[in-house]
C-alpha cells in the first residue's frame, strides 16, 4: 500500500525532507517524556515511539506532497498514541483502549507541549470513527489513514521496522 501511495504521489526522502522532518518534530523528539514511549509496547514487538514515528513520518511526506500543513501532520502524528502506559498489561482509565486512548493522549501532550488546531485534531480524533467526532482538518484524515496502514504492517509484521531504524539514524535516538 505504501508503495502505492508513494508511486502515485511521487514520495521520495531525500536528505532535505529528512531534514526539514526533523526541524519539525525536533522539540518533541528531545523530550523525556516522548522518550518513554519507547517503554510500552504498541503492536507486536513495536514500541510505541516506534510505531509514532513512523506514522509522523509517512504522514509528514504525503502532506508535504499534498501542500497540507505537513508540519502539524508530523507533530500530531508523532503524538497521536502518548498515553504513557502498556494497555497490553492493563490501564489506568476506565473504558476500552481503543475509545480512551486518544483523549489520553491528547491530555499529556497539551500537559506538555503547546500544540495548535490541528495537532490537538490529529491527536484527538486519529481512532475515528472510535472517537465519533469526524476529524476537522484533512492533515487529521491522513494521520489516522496512516495510522491504521502502519498499525496493520506491524501487526502482520511485513515491514515498518526497517523504516523504523533509517528514522531512529536520522533523528540519533
Amino acid at each position: 500500500m505504501i508503495k502505492l501511495i508513494k508511486s502515485k504521489l511521487k514520495l521520495k526522502a531525500d536528505s532535505a525532507s529528512e531534514q526539514e522532518y526533523k526541524e519539525c518534530i525536533c522539540d518533541l523528539i528531545q523530550h523525556d517524556m516522548v522518550k518513554s514511549m519507547k517503554n510500552f509496547i504498541q503492536h507486536g514487538d513495536i514500541n510505541c515511539l516506534e510505531h509514532s514515528l513512523y506514522v509522523s513520518y509517512i504522514s509528514f511526506m504525503i502532506c508535504r506532497k499534498l501542500r497540507l500543513d505537513y508540519r502539524s501532520a508530523a507533530r500530531g502524528g508523532l503524538l497521536h498514541d502518548f498515553f504513557l502506559y502498556d494497555w497490553h498489561i492493563g490501564k489506568p482509565y476506565k473504558g476500552l483502549h481503543g475509545f480512551i486512548h486518544p483523549y489520553i493522549a491528547l491530555q499529556n501532550a497539551n500537559k506538555y507541549f503547546n500544540l495548535n488546531n490541528r495537532e490537538k485534531d490529529i491527536i484527538h480524533k486519529h481512532m475515528w470513527p472510535l472517537t465519533f467526532r469526524l476529524p476537522r482538518y484533512k492533515e487529521a484524515f491522513v494521520v489516522l489513514m496512516v495510522d491504521k496502514y502502519c498499525a496493520s504492517i506491524e501487526i502482520i509484521k511485513l515491514g515498518s521496522i526497517r523504516t523504523v531504524h533509517k528514522l531512529k539514524n536520522i533523528l540519533e535516538i
